[in-house]
């Protein structure tokens, strides 16, 4: 079949509809655990996992920064770098891209096209899951695109992940933290025995962030298998330019510092390992990290969508990353750099919502809001949950509500933002009055669903 923009669109839906993502469904339904199917889907492919050098990157939190800032690091010393990460925002082909130099390209969609049109029988076949056709359409792209080496993110935990089939040069583990409890565990020590799972013998190991009651698994794991790095545990050698390399990097959350230097420790242990050792170059690797976001197309990541009104989206859904997002928003506020915060706010519906009420900020405004997903908790629960649990402050009325969708939502937070504005701009002495802030965030699927809202 030959390849046409409305049969790209076609079959895409198809395979989306046949071989549900948690984009559509919940994970329970598209989790497929395990590595059989994968290994004998990559067999069938001819092995494309094993014609690059890869970084494989695990976590909580953190791991799509760090994948990023990686691979950006390896392009800005010539390399030419495949990154595989999920889920997409706007577009299915984000989840492959090739960076070289100071750009990217997104996997083309008559390769997609070509791709799933050719292995379409063997999916149904074999009953693959959406995850692990997108998988092996990664790695074959990589592979017959000569890349130098490509970074893998895992979907979901570790062991049994679909990427898990992949010998790695470097195996990354970022931070361990609560989150999708009923697939992975309902403890850290559970969590963390999961992400350990991409450990591989001989293959160098690093943890971004230590923990005692993670360490001794890591310890555990590790033990007579691989040498093991803690990234705070270590003063990399580029550590002493930090400040320098905070302030020009275009990704400018604050827990970017965190993973700064956990990609920093991934350098220093890389650049002595065969394949890697032009990031010795210290220039292109800075250079490279800095400007990270432009370089891979990297998004929803503390990302800034408008100036005026101020408008930055986030991506962080549970209680470890929501913590950094709404303590940068007070220290905003505290700073001067906004005068007041709305908020546009969904969560899924399997997320620990009672622990993240009590991080959220009270003196702000709210509109709460549900993706199109089977997976979100409606927008009126939210709404109930939150009223129950907070207390506004100094006798003041709640401020927060419940829009019918993202869109909605994000049009009653730019009307009000553009309201408070002018009255700001009525009652402000000072030449240059503070904007608001617009706040999107609580979940990839809200941001998802807003960021085509503007340009």
């Amino acid at each position: 079949m030959d390849f046409s923009e409305s049969r790209y669109r076609a079959l895409l839906e198809e395979i989306f509809q046949r071989f549900p993502s948690v984009q559509k469904t919940d994970f329970a339904t598209a989790y497929k655990p395990g590595l059989a199917g994968m290994e004998a889907f990559c067999e069938a492919l001819g092995h494309p996992e094993r014609a690059f050098k890869s970084i494989h990157v695990a976590g909580t939190n953190g791991k799509g920064s760090v994948a990023s800032l990686l691979t950006a690091a390896l392009a800005g010393v010539g390399l030419r770098v495949g990154l595989y990460t999920s889920p997409h925002l706007v577009d299915f082909r984000e989840r492959a891209r090739i960076v070289a130099g100071d750009s990217f390209d997104l996997i083309p969609k008559d390769y997609v096209f070509d791709f799933l049109t050719t292995w379409e029988p063997y999916f149904i076949q074999h009953g693959l899951s959406f995850f692990e056709i997108t998988t092996g359409l990664a790695f074959q792209w990589f592979a017959e695109a000569g890349v130098d080496a490509a970074v893998i993110e895992t979907g979901l935990g570790g062991r049994l992940d679909s990427t898990n089939v992949i010998t790695p040069e470097l195996a990354l583990v970022t931070t361990i933290g609560l989150d999708h409890c009923a697939l992975l565990g309902n403890t850290l020590e559970a969590i963390a025995g999961e992400k350990a799972g991409i450990f591989k013998p001989g293959v160098p190991a690093l943890v971004g962030e230590s923990n005692p009651e993670t360490d001794p698994v890591f310890d555990d794991k590790s033990w007579m298998l691989c040498p093991l790095t803690y990234a705070d545990k270590v003063r990399p050698s580029l550590w002493h330019r930090r400040q320098d390399i905070l302030k020009k990097m275009d990704l400018q959350a604050d827990v970017q510092e965190k993973n700064l230097r956990t990609v920093l420790a991934a350098v220093d242990i890389l650049k002595q390992i065969p394949g890697f050792k032009a990031l010795a170059d210290t220039e292109g690797v800075l250079a490279g990290i800095t400007g990270a976001a432009r370089r891979t197309g990297f998004r929803g990541r503390w990302e800034r969508l408008s100036e005026l009104p101020f408008v930055i989206c986030d991506i962080g859904h549970n209680p470890q990353a929501v913590q950094y997002n709404f303590a940068q928003l007070r220290r905003y506020v505290e700073e001067g750099r906004c005068s007041s915060l709305i908020i546009v706010y969904g969560i899924m519906a399997d997320k620990d919502l009672d622990s993240i009420l009590p991080l959220m900020p009270v003196d702000a405004t709210y509109i709460f809001a549900a993706p199109d997903t089977a997976r979100a908790l409606p927008a009126a629960e939210i709404l109930k949950r939150f009223t129950a649990a907070q207390a506004a402050p100094a006798g003041a009325p709640l401020r927060a509500y419940a829009a019918d969708s993202v869109r909605q939502a994000v049009q009653m937070a730019m009307q009000l933002a553009q309201t408070l504005s002018q009255q700001t701009n009525r009652s402000a002495s000072a030449s240059k009055p503070v904007p608001p802030l617009v706040f999107i965030g609580g979940s990839a699927f809200v941001v998802a669903e807003a960021l085509p809202l503007f340009r």
